[in-house]
């Protein structure tokens, strides 16, 4: 019996090698599948923040481009042709009857109803002619095509000549158009008229100033960039 004791006092006492070893396994073991993982995942963590790179630069290019189409480079021929404009017309006197725009169309002179028509009236007045003669003028220096827009404000139109605004505004270009084609035997093929009613306002039609501002006849320097 004592012999036996011994043996397994023995046994109990070697144990803890066993235990060890499997908690030294075990270690490697974690610490080889913590290695692994984190190869991986740096890897991957790689593979994304080389995916977020691009992603981000592909969205400042795009930013890039469009802010750049979205502003509208200054045309210096536009700018030139707006100063000599108003040199001319600031020397002519005529000047403050004119409102001079430059927008992406070309150069505008607009050009309020009552400087060159009477009230429902597609006749020019005699004196619109030293106005429209100075216009001229300008356009034969230009060299650019011309269109002609005529405007109204929104008021029904009641005479027997014109059943609507559309119809007056169309007429009013064409007195222009005209007169520049037979008073001063400018080229016909530069030349475009059209007719916009009430369509195209450029104020509120809800009080007088408003719909004085949208009468109008407006004479466009056509950008040479627009063809």
């Amino acid at each position: 019996m004592r012999k036996r004791r011994k043996t397994e006092e023995h046994d109990n006492a070697d144990r803890w090698v066993v235990s060890y070893a499997d908690f030294i396994t075990l270690l490697f073991a974690f610490f080889a599948t913590m290695y692994a993982i984190s190869h991986v995942d740096a890897g991957k963590l790689e593979q994304f923040t080389g995916s977020m790179r691009s992603a981000f630069k592909s969205a400042e290019q795009s930013a890039s481009v469009s802010m750049i189409e979205g502003i509208n480079p200054v045309n210096y021929s536009d700018l030139q042709m707006e100063q000599e404009i108003r040199t001319m017309l600031g020397k002519s006197g005529i000047i403050d009857h004119v409102k001079i725009i430059r927008d992406e169309r070309g150069v505008l002179l607009s050009i309020g109803d009552s400087v060159v028509f009477d009230t429902g009236s597609a006749a020019l007045k005699q004196e619109a002619g030293k106005l429209l003669a100075v216009v001229a003028d300008l356009i034969r220096n230009a060299g650019n095509d011309i269109i002609i827009e005529g405007h109204t404000d929104n008021v029904p139109i009641s005479n027997s000549k014109y059943a609507s605004n559309w119809e007056l505004s169309t007429a009013r270009a064409t007195s222009v158009l005209m007169y520049f084609l037979k008073e001063q035997n400018m080229q016909p093929s530069r030349f475009a008229a059209a007719g916009y009613g009430e369509y195209k306002p450029v104020a509120a039609n809800t009080n007088p100033e408003g719909r004085t501002l949208n009468r109008r006849v407006d004479i466009i320097f056509r950008s040479k960039r627009n063809g």
